[in-house]
């Protein structure tokens, strides 16, 4: 399925990217920067090697959107419409939140094995999630995943233990990107999309429990 995104600045450019979700990713070695390079700012946890692969997957696939937006400033307005198969998005917002939701899907898609724990939530794909949402379709898809360990005769995680764990990797992992591309960015829009993204991924590690707290309320209709 391929997700589209297309931003409207206004001084009237128009800006597209279009991000495959399940098709394998292919770089060429002759255009990638330094920055791309695995060895290069690698995160902590990181299981790739270098001998092995030669290139971050998931610096790679942000580059085009990095080296696009390098110069912008972070919270200047923009029309942004979002079309896949089933349905169209549209929001007057800032570029920092527009990127954020679309460095996150190509994060998520890129191939990289930490991040591609996101990539079922990717493939329905919600731009422009607050952090509630994020909250809510991040403990959700982990809950259906207990569920079908439990029917495979696996023991599920019903304390949600194992999300709190797989967030705690993923800000590693945005810890490092942002590290790679600080160098290569002038304006902040970039930067401030991921400090943005990296919030949200603190706040299922850090304080899952009040964020469930606060959603147990919206349920009860509690303000």
């Amino acid at each position: 399925m391929n997700i589209n995104y297309s931003f409207k600045f206004q001084d009237g450019r128009v800006i597209d990217f279009r991000v495959a979700t399940e098709s394998p990713k292919v770089s060429s070695a002759d255009l990638m920067p330094a920055w791309t390079r695995l060895e290069h700012c690698q995160c902590t946890n990181c299981p790739l090697k270098k001998g092995d692969v030669e290139f971050c997957p998931a610096a790679t696939e942000i580059l085009p959107v990095v080296e696009v937006f390098k110069a912008e400033d972070a919270y200047q307005k923009v029309d942004v419409t979002v079309t896949d198969k089933r349905r169209t998005y549209f929001k007057q917002t800032t570029l920092e939140e527009s990127l954020r939701s679309l460095l996150g899907l190509k994060m998520a898609t890129s191939g990289c094995p930490v991040l591609s724990e996101l990539k079922p939530m990717a493939l329905d794909h919600l731009p422009f999630a607050t952090n509630d949402e994020f909250i809510m379709r991040s403990v959700g898809y982990y809950l259906l995943q207990q569920m079908f360990a439990m029917r495979n005769q696996e023991e599920p995680d019903w304390a949600l233990a194992g999300l709190v764990q797989r967030n705690q990797k993923l800000q590693l992992v945005n810890q490092a990107l942002w590290q790679r591309i600080h160098a290569v960015c002038k304006g902040d829009s970039n930067l401030k999309a991921l400090l943005n993204f990296f919030s949200m991924a603190s706040s299922v590690s850090v304080s899952l429990e009040s964020q469930l707290r606060k959603l147990q309320a919206r349920m009860k209709g509690e303000s």
